[in-house]
């Protein structure tokens, strides 16, 4: 009999994050009450989870940038992705594990400003398999996340920024997720 396919996780949602307009001197940013407002949390989750593909910017030992695509999933807590051990984007977060990642759509773009954390218990890595492979319609097993070969990382938000198409100034919304 063949295995039923496995339904999408339930993702976990954090306690709604602190939402304010955030400080950009010289773009004519309106007040929070002012244009659409203050975009609601789920706005932002909405596209990332959507997203196909996210940027992961990272900083080298020398100080210079590196960004490159990834695949990712929204958790309900965190933006998870996988690479290579060896990579350069790996290599920089061991070193320096604060990171900045984004949607690819700069339209309404979502950028997570946080900390990466490297996931290696079992069953934060088959959360993230079941995860890619729901959203990417792939058969991954939980072994190609073997710690030794392709880390899998958390991004865990420590501030959040979106704005929308057509409102860019009332619109931009921070939200913190640090008290």
């Amino acid at each position: 009999m063949p295995a039923a396919a496995a339904a999408e996780p339930e993702p976990i949602e954090p306690a709604e994050p602190k939402a304010e307009r955030p400080y950009m001197p010289g773009y004519g940013i309106v007040g929070a009450d002012e244009g659409s407002g203050l975009l609601p949390w789920s706005w932002a989750v909405e596209r990332l989870r959507a997203a196909r593909n996210f940027w992961v910017c990272t900083v080298r030992p020398d100080g210079r940038p590196h960004a490159m695509p990834v695949w990712g999933a929204w958790s309900g807590e965190a933006l998870l992705f996988s690479s290579a051990v060896p990579s350069r984007k790996m290599v920089n977060l061991r070193l320096n594990p604060q990171v900045v990642v984004t949607t690819e759509e700069a339209e309404n773009p979502v950028v997570i400003e946080g900390r990466a954390e490297i996931l290696t218990e079992p069953k934060d890595l088959q959360r993230f398999i079941d995860l890619v492979n729901s959203k990417y319609a792939t058969r991954y097993r939980v072994d190609f996340l073997d710690p030794e070969v392709n880390a899998t990382v958390a991004v865990r938000p420590h501030s959040v920024f979106g704005l929308r198409q057509g409102d860019f100034t009332g619109s931009p919304t921070r939200w913190s997720f640090v008290t």
